[in-house]
C-alpha cells in the first residue's frame, strides 16, 4: 500500500526529548499529527511534555491558537517507554546525540520493530544520511529530516534524500514538512546540506580575514552588519553558538569534502577551542563580558578632522567611480574631473576583489597618495578604506575624515584584495553556485533554505544578483589571481551566468 503522508491518522515516533526532539513532537502535534514521545533518560520525555504543554498554553495566550485547541494538541502528544511503542508509527524522527556508532545502534533496533511501511529519519546536524543508513536492511525507507533549533521559532527543515533513500520517502517527509508548518526543502546528501555548508562562506572568511590581521573582530562585526546587511557579525553568531560547535562543524564539512578549499577552516579557531576560550558559554570568546554576560565592545574612535586639498577618483571602475562621485559631491568634497590627478591631489580607487597596491600600480597612480573604498555595497551605512603600504598617513587620514563627514562611520583596514563583505559575501555566493552546479538542491531551495535557516539578508544566488553577478565574479577571479589560493575560484556555475549575463538563480 503506498505511503499516505495526508493520511489524519498519522503517527510520529519522536525519539530523544531534549531540545530538538520537544521541538519537533511540538510542532508535529501542533500540526494535527498523533505524537509518541520516547527517551533513553527515565523522566525526560515526561519533562518534555510538560515543556510542550506550556508552549501550547503560550500560544493560546497569545491569541495564536485557541485554549481548545492547545489542549487537544497536547493531548496528541503520548509519553512511551520503549521503543517497541513505536510499532504503530508511520514515521519515526531520531533525534539523539550525534554520534554515528550509537545512531547506527539505535537504528538497527527501531528497524526490529516498526512496520515495513514506516519512515525512518535522523535529525542529523553533521553526519552523512547514508552512513548512518549503511548498514539497515532496508535503507531505502530512510532519510534525514533536520530540523532547525529552536524548531518553533524555525521554519526550515530539509529533506535529505541518502544514496538508496527511494524518492517517495522524501516526496512524504517534503509533505509531512509542510503538515508541521514548516518550510521544507529538498536536498542530496552532501557535508553540511544546505545550510550548514552555506554557513562556512560566513564564519570561515571572517576569520581568515581575522588571522590575516587584515581588520579587528569589532571591525569585521560592523562591517558584514552595517555594510553587508547581516543581522549579526560573524564573531558575534559565533560567540552564541559557542566556537566548540561552530569549529568541529568546520572542520568536519572541510574533511568530508576531502579538504576541498573552500571550506579551510583557520588555526586560530583550533587554538582557541583548545583555549576554552568558546563564547558567552565559558563567558569568555572574541569578546570580554560584564557581570551580567553583556559583550564589553569598545566605542568606534572619532573620525579625523583632515579633509583632502583636494581628491580624484579612478574611472578603472565605472560603476564604483559613478557611486564614489555621487557621494563625494553630496559631501561637498573639492572633486577634480580630469583624466589624471593633480600632483597633490587624494587618489581614491574602487577595485573588486583587487587591493589598493595592485590597483595603484596597475593603473599607474601615485601609492603614496591613493587609498581605495569599496563601492560594490551600499555606502548608506559605513563606508571601508584601505591604503597601500607606502600611503601617507595623512593622505589615509584625510580620505577617512572626508568619508565620515556626514557622520557615517568609517571602518579602516589593512590592505587586501577584496575588503571585508567584498570577500565574505563572495564566499557565500561561490558556496551557492557550487551547491547548484553538484545539483545538491534547486536554487530556489538553496536560497530559501539560507534565508531561513540562517537569517541572511539574501540567499547565496539572489545576492549575486542584488550586488551584480558580473561583479562578484570579478571579485572571485582578482582575489585568485592574486593571492593564487584556489579558496577563491569562481565556480563554473557563477562563471557561465556572469558570462551570460543572467540570474545566479538561472537554472539548467
Amino acid at each position: 500500500m503506498a505511503f499516505d503522508p495526508n493520511r489524519p491518522d498519522l503517527v510520529v515516533g519522536v525519539l530523544g526529548a531534549g531540545a530538538m526532539g520537544r521541538g519537533i513532537a511540538q510542532v508535529a502535534a501542533g500540526g494535527g499529527m498523533r505524537v509518541l514521545l520516547m527517551d533513553a533518560k527515565p523522566g525526560l520525555a515526561a519533562e518534555a511534555r510538560g515543556f510542550i504543554g506550556k508552549m501550547f498554553d503560550r500560544a493560546a495566550e497569545k491569541g495564536q491558537m485557541t485554549a481548545a485547541d492547545a489542549a487537544a494538541a497536547l493531548g496528541r502528544v503520548e509519553v512511551v517507554e520503549s521503543m517497541e511503542a513505536f510499532s504503530a508509527a508511520h514515521l519515526v524522527v531520531e533525534a539523539i546525540i550525534e554520534n554515528l556508532a550509537i545512531k547506527q545502534q539505535t537504528f538497527a533496533e527501531l528497524e526490529k520493530v516498526v512496520s515495513p511501511e514506516c519512515i525512518l529519519a535522523t535529525n542529523t546536524s553533521s553526519l552523512s544520511v547514508t552512513t548512518i543508513s549503511a548498514k539497515l536492511a532496508t535503507a531505502s525507507r530512510f532519510a534525514g529530516f533536520h530540523f532547525f533549533n529552536p524548531v518553533p521559532l524555525m521554519k526550515l527543515v530539509e529533506v535529505i534524500d541518502g544514496v538508496q533513500t527511494q524518492p517517495w520517502v522524501g516526496d512524504a517527509l517534503m509533505v509531512i514538512g509542510r503538515r508541521m508548518t514548516r518550510e521544507p526543502v529538498r536536498c542530496v546528501d552532501v557535508p553540511g546540506f544546505i545550510v550548514n555548508q552555506v554557513g562556512r562562506g560566513f564564519t570561515i572568511e571572517s576569520a581568515h580575514v581575522l588571522q590575516e590581521s587584515l581588520a579587528g573582530i569589532v571591525d569585521v562585526d560592523r562591517v558584514m552588519r552595517d555594510v553587508g546587511g547581516f543581522r549579526m557579525g560573524p564573531f558575534e553568531l559565533m560567540e552564541l553558538t559557542g566556537l566548540d560547535v561552530t569549529h568541529p562543524a568546520s572542520e568536519a564539512i572541510y574533511q568530508q569534502f576531502y579538504d576541498e578549499p573552500r571550506y579551510r577552516p583557520v588555526m586560530l579557531m583550533r587554538a582557541r577551542c583548545e583555549a576554552g576560550v568558546l563564547g558567552r558559554k565559558s563567558k569568555r570568546g572574541f569578546y570580554d563580558y560584564d557581570a551580567d554576560m553583556k559583550p564589553l565592545v569598545p566605542a568606534e574612535a572619532p573620525a579625523p578632522d583632515a579633509r583632502p586639498a583636494s581628491v580624484w577618483v579612478s574611472r578603472a571602475e565605472p560603476q564604483g567611480h559613478e557611486a564614489l562621485v555621487a557621494l563625494l559631491d553630496s559631501l561637498g568634497a573639492p572633486l577634480e574631473r580630469g583624466e589624471q590627478p593633480s600632483a597633490g591631489a587624494l587618489i581614491l580607487v574602487t577595485p573588486y576583489g583587487t587591493d589598493a597596491t595592485h590597483s595603484a600600480v596597475e593603473q599607474g597612480l601615485d601609492p603614496a597618495r591613493t587609498v581605495a573604498v569599496d563601492t560594490l555595497f551600499p555606502m548608506d551605512r559605513r563606508r571601508t578604506i584601505m591604503g597601500t603600504p607606502v600611503t601617507d598617513p595623512a593622505m589615509l587620514a584625510a580620505a577617512h575624515g572626508l568619508l565620515a563627514s556626514d557622520g557615517r562611520p568609517v571602518t579602516v583596514m589593512r590592505d587586501s584584495p577584496g575588503f571585508i563583505a567584498q570577500r565574505v559575501v563572495a564566499m557565500i555566493c561561490n558556496i551557492g553556485c557550487s551547491i547548484a552546479q553538484m545539483k545538491t538542491a534547486s536554487p530556489a531551495d538553496i536560497d530559501k533554505a539560507v534565508t531561513l535557516g540562517l537569517n541572511y539578508p539574501n540567499g547565496p544566488l539572489r545576492f549575486g544578483d542584488v550586488v551584480g553577478v558580473r561583479r562578484i565574479h570579478a571579485v572571485l577571479e582578482n582575489m585568485y589571481r592574486l593571492l593564487g589560493d584556489p579558496r577563491y575560484r569562481p565556480n563554473i556555475w557563477m562563471t557561465r551566468r556572469a558570462r551570460l549575463g543572467v540570474s545566479l538563480l538561472t537554472p539548467e
